[in-house]
């Protein structure tokens, strides 16, 4: 059984997505893994990449362990969160979290694509998540800050997607080269209307449910680098 009620929430706040455009390269995104990375990076191949120490031995195992956990977990995430919005949400979501008017990051890739382009799309997916739940988060903690359960499975959600991020920089510095990518981000809920806000996270979060989904059916049968 859920809960959307409990003792208030005292960890602090994730910072919030913003929009707008600068250079981000992988080196500096390793060290922002404690707040939602927002920016715009160019997609660059060269000498760039640091040292393949930030690799760990097991990054590739671990990336597919992190890809189906967020999967396993995507589903009730949504489904908790419903719950929390109360009504219309909880009887309305079909039309209210209706995906088709946001931003989400495009994943066409499929079990043929190189696995490369695999990695770079998974890259751009999960930098926007990051700085989405970043949102999604501040946003409960102001509308529902006594939803502990939902407060602490989108804090885990957000760790397990950083964890995420920063294997995925190994793989794509240390596999090919690459330290850049060109990340496109949504649009921010600060300053929304609390309705707007809801709608917003439940839109973005019914996306995840559905993209995490095939991410985890790509992922196990990409061939080696």
């Amino acid at each position: 059984m859920w809960e959307c009620r409990g003792a208030p929430h005292r960890e602090g706040r994730l910072g919030s997505a913003c929009r707008g455009a600068g250079v981000v390269p992988f080196v500096a995104l390793l060290l922002l893994q404690r707040r939602p990375v927002a920016g715009r990076a160019l997609l660059v191949t060269g000498p760039g990449c640091p040292g393949h120490g930030l690799c760990r031995s097991n990054v590739q195992e671990q990336t597919r362990r992190q890809v189906a956990l967020l999967n396993a977990t995507a589903q009730d995430l949504f489904s908790l969160y419903l719950k929390c919005q109360g009504e219309p949400f909880s009887s309305e979501s079909d039309k209210l979290c209706n995906p088709s008017g946001i931003f989400f990051p495009a994943f066409r890739v499929n079990r043929t694509s190189e696995r490369k382009e695999v990695m770079v799309a998974m890259y751009k997916l999960f930098a926007f998540l990051n700085a989405s739940l970043g949102n999604i988060t501040r946003d409960q903690e102001e509308l529902n800050p006594t939803a502990k359960e939902l407060l602490d499975r989108l804090h885990n959600t957000t760790k397990t997607t950083r964890g995420l991020i920063s294997n995925l920089t190994c793989l794509l510095c240390k596999n090919y080269n690459i330290f850049q990518v060109d990340v496109s981000y949504g649009e921010s809920s600060k300053g929304k209307s609390a309705f707007k806000k809801k709608q917003q996270g439940c839109q973005v979060l019914r996306k995840y449910v559905q993209v995490i989904a095939q991410v985890a059916r790509i992922l196990p049968h990409l061939s080696p680098p």
